[in-house]
């Protein structure tokens, strides 16, 4: 074996037979192109795992709340399945762990717009697909919602007749996805009945399957923080429904889910003030709904790495929902400009540029009253600043267990 460190040579690949890329880097890499030419094979670390995975799998993907399906999906399946493996992007690559997994097994992946990408050039879909919701995202990787949205649809194009596509019924984009699937579609919703799938009739899950319909014995009383979990759950539990799993018992797993790090994660109280961790909160999106998971006066800590996409709306929003905005990242100047656009004459909320997370703590913990939410959920990236959302969350999670820290 010889180890190349430190940077690329064109030479490296066009001597190869095989490229693992990482998904991070665009198909269209010019080393990428020098080793297609050169006749090499390219491919990731989840599609070789997928080659020699012997057990069916579930794949997840969405713009918001895959993580946590993808979690919750694997406990659900714990009620008839012996062993669930969950990995994928969630952070967990199961390629080492391929030989251990045994037919009868599960498993359960979140995949990314940039796995879903490599997967749709070779041909691969998963047999049971959910798709949780689609907003705009990673524009500056994939340049317009048109090329991220056909990413996404990677989870379905290349399914079979036997297959099931799990789609959330309340999101008119992935609603419509149904027709590119030829085998059976399942859809959840919170809003709405549906006629295959799992819906909400006032506190009660509706299961219908074929010819079967049930209704949950017990309310759906998730522990999970946030009326945006629950779809996440009706995804879970349309999965359980399409592999067997007793409704109830899937439920009962689901709703004792206590979350995932990162994710509207409490680390803290301290004289009457709650400090939760949301660094996973990548979209504008996702720090909307867990701004409207809480109806306490809010301190929010916000910014980070541009990824494209328009950030009006939710700066109109932070500007009605919060009593404090402490801002930081390359995103910074820009949000702060669109919030002041949008402040309400009277009683708006006071917005503070920082250059740090240490700083932003710092900021937030002077201003806190009891009674008050401080919320790290940054609607960015924290590529500009961090390896990845989890340093982010972690360093959160020190500076505010640490006063001294500061």
């Amino acid at each position: 074996i010889t180890f190349r460190l430190g940077g690329h040579g064109d030479e490296d690949f066009r001597q190869t037979d095989l490229v693992v890329a990482s998904p991070a880097v665009p198909p269209d890499s010019p080393y990428l192109a020098l080793a297609r030419a050169a006749g090499a094979d390219i491919e990731t670390e989840v599609g070789v795992f997928l080659r020699h995975c012997s057990a069916p799998v579930v794949g997840v993907t969405g713009t918001n709340g895959k993580s946590t399906t993808a979690a919750l999906v694997a406990e659900v399946l714990r009620a008839r399945f012996g062993k669930v493996w969950l990995g994928g992007n969630i952070g967990r690559p199961l390629l080492g762990e391929v030989d251990s997994i045994d037919p009868q097994d599960r498993v359960v992946l979140e995949l990314s717009s940039f796995q879903l990408e490599y997967l749709g050039a070779a041909g691969y879909s998963p047999p049971i697909a959910v798709v949780t919701n689609l907003s705009p995202n990673h524009l500056d990787r994939h340049g317009s919602m048109a090329n991220y949205i056909a990413a996404k649809q990677h989870i379905l194009t290349h399914q079979g007749a036997t297959d099931v596509a799990i789609l959330n019924a309340d999101d008119p984009e992935v609603r419509r996805w149904s027709a590119r699937t030829p085998g059976t579609s399942l859809f959840f919703s919170a809003q709405q009945r549906v006629s295959a799938g799992c819906y909400l009739d006032g506190d009660r899950v509706v299961a219908i399957h074929g010819c079967v319909t049930r209704t949950s014995s017990k309310p759906l009383r998730p522990k999970l923080l946030g009326e945006h979990n629950v779809p996440n759950v009706l995804a879970a539990l349309t999965v359980g429904l399409a592999l067997g799993v007793e409704l109830d018992s899937g439920m009962e797993r689901a709703c004792r889910f206590q979350g995932l790090p990162h994710r509207l994660e409490l680390v803290s109280e301290v004289g009457g003030v709650r400090f939760y961790n949301d660094s996973v909160a990548t979209t504008p999106e996702s720090t909307l709904a867990a701004l409207s998971a809480f109806s306490e006066p809010i301190l929010l800590i916000a910014g980070g790495k541009d990824k494209g996409i328009d950030y009006t709306g939710f700066a109109r929003e932070v500007a009605r929902r919060t009593r404090t905005v402490v801002l930081l990242g390359a995103t910074a100047p820009k949000l702060a400009q669109l919030i002041g656009d949008h402040l309400p004459k009277v009683g708006g909320p006071a917005v503070h540029v920082v250059e740090s997370l240490a700083e932003a703590v710092a900021q937030v913990r002077g201003a806190a009253r009891p009674g008050d939410v401080v919320l790290l959920s940054p609607g960015c990236s924290s590529l500009d600043m961090f390896r990845n959302f989890e340093e982010r969350g972690d360093l959160f999670r020190k500076l505010v267990q640490e006063p001294t820290a500061n």
